[in-house]
C-alpha cells in the first residue's frame, strides 16, 4: 500500500473518528437537557408567585406542583405556611375532594392558631359540598335509596365544625346557609327513599324512614310530607294509634297541609 492510499485512509478513519464523538457527545447532552429543573435557582417569593399565577390561570395542576416545591425546599416562612393553605385550594378548585380535605387538615395540625385556621376548616366544608338536583332528579326515577348521601354529611359535619370553634368567623354565614341546603337535601333523601318504600309496599322501612326525617329534620320543608306519609304507612300497618298520633301532629303543626283532607278520610273509613 503506497504513502498516498494510507494518508487516505487515514483521514476517512479520523473523520468517522470525529463524528462519532460529536454523534455521541450531543447523545449524551440529551438527556441532561431534559432532566435540567428550571425552578433550581428559584426563591420562595418567585415560587410562589409562579405557583399563583397558575392557580389564578386555572392551572391548577401546575399549581400544586409548584406549592409543593416551595415547601419542600422552604419548610418554614410565610410563604410555606400560605403555600400548604394554596394547595387545599387548588384541590378543591381541582376537585379533588380527599386531596383537599387532607391538606387542610394537615394546615389545621401544623398551625392550630394561625390567623387563617378558621379558613382550613371552611375550606373542608367547601370541598365536600355538592350543589345540584334532588336525589330523585340524580337517580333518574331509580332507587333513591341507592344513593349515598355521605359527601352530603360530611360537608354539613366540616361546616358545623367551623361553626363550633369559630361562630364570628367571617365564613360563618355562608356555611350557616350552606347547611340550610344540607340539611334540607338529606331529609329529601331519607324522604325519597321512605316514598319508594311506601310505593312497593315495604311500610315499616317507609314508616321507619319518614320518622327519620321527623327526629332528625324537624326545621325543613319536608316534615310535613313525611308527617303525611307516615300516618299513610302506619294505616297500611294497621297500626292504629301511630296513623292517629300522625294525624294530629300534622294537623296541629301544618293545618294549611293539602293532604289533610285525603288521610283523614282514609282512617276514617278504617275506623281508626
Amino acid at each position: 500500500m503506497d504513502l498516498i492510499t494510507r494518508m487516505t485512509l487515514l483521514s476517512r478513519f479520523t473523520l468517522a473518528f470525529s463524528l462519532g464523538c460529536i454523534l455521541i457527545a450531543g447523545c449524551s447532552s440529551t438527556p441532561e437537557e431534559k432532566d435540567k429543573d428550571e425552578t433550581t435557582e428559584w426563591t420562595a417569593e418567585h415560587f410562589y408567585k409562579e405557583a399563583r399565577s397558575a392557580l389564578d390561570g386555572g392551572d391548577y395542576e401546575t399549581a400544586i406542583k409548584y406549592f409543593e416545591k416551595l415547601e419542600t425546599r422552604f419548610p418554614f416562612g410565610r410563604y410555606a405556611q400560605q403555600s400548604q393553605l394554596e394547595t387545599a385550594y387548588a384541590y378543591y378548585k381541582s376537585r379533588e375532594v380527599d386531596s383537599s380535605v387532607a391538606a387542610s387538615d394537615r394546615f389545621i395540625k401544623l398551625h392550630p392558631t394561625h390567623p387563617n385556621v378558621d379558613y382550613a376548616y371552611y375550606l373542608k366544608g367547601l370541598a365536600t359540598f355538592q350543589e345540584g338536583p334532588s336525589t330523585a332528579e340524580k337517580m333518574g326515577g331509580k332507587n333513591p335509596t341507592h344513593m349515598d348521601p355521605g359527601l352530603a354529611k360530611r360537608s354539613y359535619d366540616f361546616f358545623g365544625e367551623l361553626l363550633k370553634k369559630f361562630p364570628d368567623s367571617k365564613y360563618s354565614p355562608d356555611a350557616r346557609q350552606r347547611m340550610v341546603f344540607l340539611r334540607n337535601l338529606l331529609a329529601q333523601h331519607e324522604f325519597d327513599s321512605a316514598q319508594y318504600y311506601l310505593r312497593h309496599g315495604v311500610y315499616v322501612a317507609a314508616a321507619n324512614r319518614a320518622k327519620f326525617v321527623v327526629e332528625h329534620y324537624p326545621r325543613t320543608a319536608t316534615v310535613a310530607d313525611a308527617l303525611a306519609l307516615m300516618a299513610r304507612a302506619y294505616h297500611e300497618l294497621q297500626m292504629d294509634d301511630l296513623a292517629r298520633d300522625s294525624l294530629r301532629i300534622l294537623e296541629l303543626n301544618f293545618p294549611q297541609n293539602r293532604q289533610l283532607g285525603e288521610i283523614r278520610t282514609l282512617l276514617a273509613q278504617s275506623k281508626l
